[in-house]
């Protein structure tokens, strides 16, 4: 019994956590504190002012800041991504938010001009829980926090988010998907792809991201699914559940919407609810409507 429990031990993932990788006064930080101020406060309209003051910052300040952060002021981010205005910017024949999109379902699997291309390991695999499989993985700074990134022999396979602090407890929460699987810390292999992921300059049809999918069946239809919905647009759950022929299966699609492993990649922030809402998100809300705002503004641009 000993024995056991040491070899069990011995095999547990550790983080090993990098102490350069949180700079303060980081972007993301002021414009996540922003973000926050205009979700809770979107009826209200706040003004520019209120929120330079809320966040410390002068309003030219937040402006440029935020601006060069997302592509859009910060006005324009509350319009791009407050459902109160999402009819009205449809009406306008701004496309930045819709409550529902056709699914194709045939040709290469796209995430808007970040190509993917994609392969999926077996259910059988899947059952394993990653016996077999090492799986390495790094903390990256990215628009949205800090990114861990984790990646296989066949291309990344786990993409979370945290801010700072919250890194064990994002790690805990993607090895214990798969807790058979051994783990490598080792930033020089997942540093590519974070350069990859949040650099839209590096986007290339003709280098395209490789991403192995590690779900069930149904997940994998439905991550599948979710590649298809291109930047800018939306798509609700009962949409993407009548696009993979389970239309009765709403509920169930939210749940493997939820437990995408690849964030970002695999756009599950653009799933929403039926009536339009932003509905929940993994890894915040906040979060969300922050990468929501921030694709707004690689489209405009």
């Amino acid at each position: 019994m000993n024995a056991q429990m040491t070899m069990n031990t011995q095999m547990k993932p550790t983080p090993i956590l990098q102490h350069d990788i949180t700079p303060e006064g980081s972007d993301y930080e002021v414009v996540r504190r922003a973000i926050e101020k205009i979700s809770l406060d979107y009826r209200d309209q706040p003004s520019l002012e209120a929120l330079a003051s809320d966040v410390g910052e002068t309003p030219t300040g937040l402006q440029k800041l935020f601006t060069r952060w997302a592509g859009l002021s910060p006005k324009a981010f509350l319009q791009a991504v407050t459902l109160d205005h999402a009819r009205k910017l449809l009406d306008s024949g701004m496309p930045l938010l819709e409550t529902s999109f056709e699914l194709g379902m045939s040709g290469p699997g796209r995430l808007h001009d970040l190509f993917v291309t994609h392969e999926a390991m077996s259910p059988g695999d899947y059952k394993t829980r990653g016996a077999g499989l090492t799986i390495r993985y790094g903390y990256h700074i990215s628009p949205f926090g800090i990114a861990l990134i984790m990646v296989t022999d066949r291309g990344l396979a786990g993409l979370a988010f945290n801010d700072p602090g919250g890194e064990r407890a994002a790690f805990a929460d993607m090895s214990g998907r798969w807790p058979n699987a051994t783990y490598v810390e080792d930033m020089s292999a997942t540093q590519p792809y974070a350069a990859r992921i949040f650099d839209p300059t590096l986007w290339r049809a003709d280098q395209p991201l490789r991403v192995v999918m590690i779900g069930t069946d149904f997940q994998l239809r439905v991550w599948d699914a979710l590649l298809r919905i291109p930047m800018g647009r939306a798509c609700t759950y009962s949409s993407i559940a009548a696009g993979i022929g389970a239309p009765k299966a709403s509920r169930a699609v939210g749940a493997a919407v939820g437990a995408n492993p690849l964030s970002f990649v695999v756009p599950c922030h653009r799933a929403i609810g039926k009536s339009g809402a932003l509905t929940g998100y993994h890894w915040g809300l906040t979060r969300k409507r922050a990468i929501l705002g921030w694709e707004a503004g690689q489209t405009a641009s």
